[in-house]
């Protein structure tokens, strides 16, 4: 053989050797991440081959699946009373990706998750039956919150206290996914994105703001965990008006006439007495608030419900004066609606936090489970005897106090309100905010709920827990304990 056809025989081998080489690099070890790439068209054609599953609300799907015309995605998803559920769900789209649940289990709706295949699956390449998710979310309670919500823009949560199941999570002003779910879709996202007040964002998770004057449940129950007073009853060293300390700002009630001066915790709940909880956050000091608090689930960077809610925070590095203003649910504390439904769950549950979860289980096909969640999952948060004082406090708030909008016939009914602070001296609207719990006095049934109004019609003289807040948690609270 002569030298250039030797030459050229060697060449053409190390080119075959290199392309072997090259394709067992691909199949053996970059298979999976070439059909998981984005950009790859295969798998979202995968992904709308068949019949989605579903995500099921008390039994029944609040999904579905509809037959496309043209193009190569043969099924796109539809929902049944989109806006109703959309914070629960979150949206799936051909275009624009999936959310919250949908975005969660997006692998077992679609049927790819590697948990679904048979045995005779991985020989055949045959793609697997879609499972289901099935939710923990109580279709009376869902559709109590949303309608009291109506036309205001807020948030609203229920929890069962003692699982943790959440029952009911709802943000207005919704949108309907299934608007968004297929691929000529543009216009409809464009105008969701273009809405000033963000339908989108799930503010039941999503929205941490000031949370005014319920934080000072968490004051109270640090201060009777602490020792600082012995009970509800027992007077406080609370002078009235209160001076921050260190400065010459004078901290006023929202009523003069209230009886705020030295009152006990009960009654400092009772009227929402700014200088008694001030003064006490400021006695105890931030480490001790900030434990109290984080122990309810502020400060928690990985909250997942599955989807994961934003972090709530209690903040550090402050001086005294500054501390006395966490007091109130004021300076740079943040709390979302699910927070603030923990801290009353917790209270309601005897001084327990169950952990709050709105999936119960992931299911195949024929019903095998995949993944369950299971509920009563608790940590201790703090005694028994100060969870039943302060909701002895609560119940007082109710029964005789600002939160006389939430009393419910035949169950025990406590609350708290809230008015927060909005813009740069309170230049904005303020927050209405109502966090309560409810149990019936024949059945033992309970729930407990948090609700926001960011803003809603009525004129800034009108924005208050008791007035805009309370009514949506009663109606909740209401149809939990009916259920």
């Amino acid at each position: 053989m002569n030298k250039t056809i030797r030459r050229a025989s060697v060449f053409c081998l190390l080119m075959v050797l290199a392309l072997l080489v090259r394709a067992t690099w691909l199949q053996a070890y970059q298979a999976e991440a070439l059909a998981d790439n984005e950009h790859n068209r295969r798998k979202v054609i995968a992904q709308y081959a068949q019949p989605l599953g579903n995500i099921i609300v008390a039994g029944s799907p609040v999904t579905g699946s509809e037959r496309t015309t043209g193009g190569d995605l043969q099924y796109k998803r539809t929902y049944t009373q989109g806006e109703l559920y959309a914070a629960v769900t979150g949206y799936g789209s051909q275009a624009y990706g999936s959310t919250q649940l949908e975005g969660i289990y997006s692998d077992v709706l679609d049927g790819t998750d590697d948990r679904l295949k048979k045995p005779a699956a991985v020989l055949t390449g045959e793609q697997s039956a879609p499972g289901n998710v099935l939710t923990t979310i109580d279709p009376d309670v869902q559709k109590a919150a949303y309608e009291a919500l109506g036309d205001d823009k807020g948030a609203a949560v229920a929890i069962d206290p003692e699982t943790g199941r959440i029952l009911g999570m709802v943000s207005t002003p919704s949108y309907d996914p299934s608007k968004i779910s297929g691929t000529a879709d543009g216009e409809a996202w464009e105008q969701l994105l273009a809405d000033k007040d963000k339908p989108q964002v799930n503010r039941a998770l999503r929205q941490p703001l000031a949370p005014g004057s319920t934080f000072k449940l968490v004051v109270a129950a640090a201060a009777l965990e602490d020792g600082l007073y012995g009970s509800v009853d027992e007077p406080t060293d609370s002078p009235d008006p209160y001076t921050l300390p260190g400065t010459s700002t004078v901290l006023r009630n929202e009523s003069a006439t209230a009886p705020c001066e030295n009152a006990t915790l009960r009654t400092a709940l009772q009227y929402s007495c700014n200088n008694v909880f001030a003064k006490v956050a400021a006695d105890l000091g931030q480490e001790k608030v900030k434990a109290m608090a984080d122990g309810f689930g502020f400060d928690t960077e990985k909250l997942d419900v599955p989807v994961r809610a934003s972090t709530s925070v209690y903040p550090t590095g402050m001086d005294k004066a500054q501390t006395a203003l966490t007091g109130i649910g004021q300076f740079e504390v943040t709390a979302t609606p699910l927070q603030m439904a923990m801290v009353s769950a917790t209270l309601a549950n005897g001084g327990e936090l169950a952990a709050p979860h709105m999936v119960s289980q992931v299911v195949d096909a024929d019903g095998g489970t995949l993944e369950e969640f299971e509920d009563g999952d608790t940590k201790r948060v703090v005694s028994e005897r100060t969870a039943e004082q302060v909701r002895s406090a609560m119940v007082t708030v109710v029964e005789e106090g600002t939160g006389t909008n939430a009393r419910i016939a035949g169950a025990e009914v406590g609350g708290k309100t809230g008015t927060a602070q909005n813009g740069v001296d309170n230049s904005n609207t303020p927050y209405a905010w109502f966090t309560s719990y409810a149990k019936d006095r024949s059945s033992g049934k309970e729930v407990a709920v948090a609700v926001v109004i960011e803003s809603s019609d009525a004129s800034r003289s009108e924005v208050s827990g008791n007035g805009l807040a309370a009514p949506i948690a009663q109606k909740m609270m209401k149809a939990a304990l009916q259920g």
